[in-house]
């Protein structure tokens, strides 16, 4: 598994990003995949994750409602629809592929990593 995280970038603060997320391999079509991010001084904390088929999702409590996760119906293509953002959502965003079909925020449960996605919010 390879993954490539994209679509990072700066926007002003209600404005709206979507980050992709591809395996170059095609190959965790079976693995859950999920949204980490990391802003400077803090701990990568979890955003989002999907299980293998697209049929399970869970977010975390701050984003809920304005995130969107969803994978195409090949699986080889995550995406974080990202509305209505805010300053305090400024981080580095990466994907990872789960070591598990279902749903986790669990970072130990993730085996690959993509290199990561700016996202900047200004207000």
């Amino acid at each position: 598994v390879q993954l490539q995280a994209s679509g990072g970038g700066l926007v002003q603060a209600g404005g709206s990003l979507r980050l992709s997320c591809a395996d170059s391999r095609r190959t965790f079509t079976n693995n859950a995949v999920g949204w980490f991010r990391q802003a400077p001084g803090k701990e990568r904390e979890f955003v989002a994750c999907i299980n293998w088929d697209g049929s399970s999702k869970s977010y975390e409590e701050s984003v809920k409602g304005r995130f969107t996760i969803s994978r195409t119906k090949g699986g080889n293509t995550v995406y974080l629809q990202m509305n209505s953002l805010k300053p305090e959502d400024t981080a580095v965003y990466y994907c990872a592929a789960a070591r598990r079909t279902w749903v986790t925020s669990v970072t130990s449960d993730y085996r690959y990593w993509g290199q990561g996605t700016q996202v900047t919010v200004s207000s």
